[in-house]
């Protein structure tokens, strides 16, 4: 298996992607194993363990793209990135330009259900042209992390057809690059009835309080995927919807902060010890 061949320290490197056709640019943050010691670097308010620009440790490893939630941060899911990185993976968080913390000009339209698959894909291009990453990744083994909305995203790139509640298909192009998926709470309410082209496997795992993805959504990916043997389903016991997000930091932590918050008794460190080791196990099964 891909993590036992590994205990490496993290490398980090920002990149920005061109989407020339709407004449925009977004961020992506990338982590990879290298051999040089890292240290625990600031990221805004956020802290991770890395070396900045590292040089990226010998060999060919599988390539994990994170896509964040609804006005949501590529930083949230850090715990799972870096535990990825560490064992064996190049790990891209994109930052869903027009659908993020800073920049929600998108949510709620169209042009979001558009746009985000569309800038994965180009993730992955520019990962697979580019002189520091191409010769390390392994082209046949990419996968898609996805929270919440991110959810919605990974389901477009396998292949799901979105409507909007109107019944109107959104034009998506699904990316036969991508060989599994993980979901995370996913919102996949456009996905009714839509799911029939799915043919890859899927990790799925829900929080049993979840207010803003709740149980229908999960109903939705169980009921339309044909081939009922590639779904792995899970739901967490007491977790919230933002339960996947990294910890934050003690000084964010706030009841008006919802997404610093769980349900009463759920313990997010404790959670977040385990959950990246339930999802490198799931990939390197899975792209094995």
């Amino acid at each position: 298996m891909n993590s036992k061949q590994y205990n490496t320290y993290v490398g980090s490197k920002e990149i920005q992607i061109r989407d020339e056709s709407k004449d925009i640019n977004f961020n992506v943050l990338v982590q990879y194993p290298t051999n040089e010691p890292s240290m625990p670097t600031a990221f805004g308010s956020y802290t991770m363990d890395v070396c900045i620009n590292a040089k990226l440790l010998e060999g060919e490893f599988p390539l994990v793209i994170i896509s964040h939630g609804n006005g949501g941060s590529h930083i949230f899911y850090r715990t799972i990135s870096t535990h990825l990185a560490k064992n064996g993976y190049i790990v891209a968080m994109v930052e869903h330009y027009g659908n993020n913390r800073n920049n929600n000009e998108f949510e709620n339209t169209e042009e979001n259900l558009i746009l985000r698959p569309k800038h994965i894909s180009l993730t992955i291009d520019k990962l697979l042209s580019d002189s520091f990453f191409s010769n390390h990744i392994i082209k046949d083994k990419i996968a898609v992390i996805g929270h919440s909305m991110g959810g919605y995203t990974a389901l477009a790139l396998a292949g799901g057809i979105p409507r909007t509640r109107e019944g109107k298909i959104i034009k998506t192009t699904p990316d036969q690059r991508v060989k599994a998926v993980v979901l995370l709470a996913p919102g996949a309410g456009w996905f009714l009835n839509g799911l029939d082209n799915v043919t890859i496997p899927i990790l799925m795992l829900t929080a049993e309080h979840d207010p803003i993805t709740p149980a229908w959504n999960a109903e939705t990916v169980l009921k339309s995927i044909p081939d009922k043997s590639l779904v792995t389903f899970r739901q967490i016991e007491n977790a919230g919807h933002f339960s996947f997000l990294s910890p934050f930091p003690e000084s964010m932590k706030s009841a008006k902060f919802l997404p610093s918050t769980d349900p009463e008794g759920f313990d997010r460190e404790e959670f977040h010890a385990q959950l990246p080791k339930e999802i490198l196990a799931y990939l390197d099964e899975k792209l094995s």
